[in-house]
Parts: structure tokens; C-alpha cells; sequence
């Protein structure tokens, strides 16, 4: 199935290509405060959905834009048209298509197709992590000093702000650099394959996660909520690391975010 998840991503991704720079700002929704979708998304989530339920019509389909499509099958696609839109409408050149399958309830194929690098993060469970076929890491990083963090800002959240500014605070002084690039996507495929070490955000949707968080995994590395639970892909609350430094990690953001979780919860 990991093919037919390959062939899907891509040809959404080739759209994504192709619309680049030429959005009518009329097709561009609010679907919530701060929250925005476009034509391209609707485009290239239609195109994955009709080419995975030509080849498995039985399947479920959680995809952002149209919801669920339920169905009795144990299996279910979970889909991101395009992980990054504000990127995507504002021409800054970094985003992807995520494409993930469930089986009983347990990720078994995650693919994350990042087309303006044509880079093709996938990995199957049990299999290992592979980058354009080739076998990936996670770093082998041990100290906080030396490393390297990713996040995301709680957009959709901005309530959140002052308790994610905390951690933010006490992680950055930990820290040798934190970057920010707009995908969740792409920086969960970034621990995977050890340009970051780490990487935490909050009230994220399984669709952003559910292909990287199991890249991740295959390629070495730990993944959790952010108070040490399993629970990422229903609350959205994700921290990913390599071995080595995300109990370090867990421990502050454990501190940090404890007795918040009915804030953050979706």
C-alpha cells in the first residue's frame, strides 16, 4: 500500500506545483479565525481522494478539507492536501502533502512529499524511514546545548500563547537554536532524518502528524504528547526527538504544560 500512498502524495503535490503563485485571492477561505484554505487544497485533496478510492473504495478517508468518509473497513487514509496553506498563499516556498494509513487504529504507512525540494519521506511500520529511498536517522545528538529545535506557533489557538511562550523560554535557553518553518509535516520528517533534534507544537490535526509521527518512529526516534502520554494524534499536543534528548525535552514540557491540557485539548 506504501505505492499506492506514494503515487497519492506526489499527485497532489504536482498540483501544488503547478497553481504556485497563480492564486485568485478570491479562492482563498477563512475556514476559521486565522485559519485559511484554498482552492489548491480542495484541488489536490479531490485528486488523492479519487485516486485512492479508485484503487481501495472499501477505505475510510479523513482528509482536512471534506471531513470523514466512514466506512466498516478497518483501514483509514488520513490525508493533508497541503501542510503549510499560509506558506502556500504567501509565495514563502515550504510546504507538503501527507499522506497516511491507519490500520486497527495504528499508523502502518506514512508518506510526506515535500515537492518544491522533491524530497519523498515514507516509511512503513517495522520497515525504517527512508528519504528518496534512502535509509534515514535520527541525529545522535545527547546534549540540549548542541541542539537544534523546531516548532509552531498555536495560530489556531492564540489563547495558548502565554503558556506556549513559557516553554518556548525555558526550552530556548536550554537550546542552541530553534527555527520555525510552517509545516509540521516537514519538521516531524526533519527529526526523522536529523536536520532538527526536536520538535514540539500544540493543537495541531491528526492530518498534520499522522504520516510524520510514524517517519519518525522508524527512523529511531521518540514521539508523545507533550506531558508524556500517547494521546498526540487525538489532542494535537506533539513533541518528536531522537532517543537521547527527549526525556530532557519531556521533562520541561511535562512541567510546563501540566494542568493546562483542558486548554488544549481539541
Amino acid at each position: 500500500m506504501i505505492d499506492h500512498a506514494i503515487a497519492a502524495a506526489k499527485i497532489g503535490g504536482q498540483i501544488l506545483l503547478q497553481n504556485y503563485g497563480k492564486l485568485d485571492p478570491a479562492t482563498i477561505e477563512e475556514k476559521s479565525a486565522f485559519d485559511f484554505v484554498t482552492a489548491v487544497d480542495h484541488q489536490s485533496e479531490q485528486a488523492i481522494i479519487h485516486y485512492l478510492k479508485s484503487h481501495f473504495p472499501e477505505h475510510t478517508i479523513l482528509a482536512e478539507e471534506s471531513g470523514i468518509q466512514q466506512t466498516v473497513s478497518e483501514y483509514r487514509w488520513i490525508i493533508d492536501p497541503l501542510d503549510g496553506t499560509k506558506n502556500y498563499i504567501h509565495l514563502f516556498p515550504w510546504y507538503a502533502v501527507s499522506v497516511a494509513l491507519e490500520y486497527k487504529n495504528e499508523i502502518v504507512v506514512g508518506v510526506v512529499y515535500n515537492p518544491v525540494r522533491d524530497e519523498l519521506f515514507t516509511a512503513e511500520r517495522g520497515q525504517g524511514a527512508y528519504l528518496n529511498g534512502n535509509r534515514i536517522g535520527v541525529s545522535q545528538c545527547k546534549n540540549l546545548a548542541q541542539s537544534m529545535l523546531a516548532t509552531g506557533f498555536p495560530h489556531r489557538s492564540k489563547m495558548l500563547l502565554n503558556v506556549y511562550l513559557k516553554s518556548f523560554s525555558q526550552l530556548f535557553q536550554k537550546v542552541s537554536a530553534i527555527r520555525r518553518l510552517g509545516s509540521a509535516a516537514i519538521d516531524l520528517c526533519y527529526v526523522a532524518c536529523g536536520r532538527v533534534d526536536g520538535f514540539w507544537e500544540l493543537k495541531l490535526s491528526a492530518w498534520d502528524i499522522a504520516a510524520g509521527t510514524l517517519i519518525v518512529q522508524e527512523a529511531g526516534g521518540r514521539v508523545g504528547d507533550l506531558v508524556g502520554g500517547q494521546n498526540h494524534l487525538e489532542t494535537g499536543n506533539i513533541l518528536a526527538a531522537n532517543a537521547y534528548l527527549y526525556e530532557p525535552l519531556l521533562n520541561i514540557t511535562r512541567t510546563v504544560f501540566r494542568g493546562h491540557l483542558e486548554c488544549i485539548t481539541q
